[in-house]
């Protein structure tokens, strides 16, 4: 198993609104192929390929007291020189 190393993290309270506005903006970024993520006086600069590997996972986790978490994860990974393309995934 590969070593893992976090280069960046934000997790923040927004709404609907605010999360499809994000959204909307980091789709443009990846379709002009470059992702500067910034908070505070943090700053990454991602640089993508033409092909990347889209990944979707829906889960549901009891947090005993709190009730149960829903997530929806969207994760976009990529590998250096890797240039096939995968799967088709759709929305609905």
């Amino acid at each position: 198993m590969g070593i893992e190393t976090r280069l960046f993290k934000s997790e923040e309270r927004k709404t609907k609104a605010e999360v499809s506005e994000f959204l909307r903006q980091l789709a443009e970024k990846i379709d002009a192929g470059q992702v500067i993520l910034q908070k505070g006086n943090e700053e990454l600069i991602l640089d993508l390929p033409e092909n990347l590997v889209l990944e979707i996972q829906v889960e549901d986790e009891d947090k005993g007291t709190k009730g149960t978490q829903h997530s929806l994860e969207v994760e976009i990974k990529w590998y250096d020189g890797e240039t096939e393309e995968e799967g088709t995934l759709r929305l609905g």
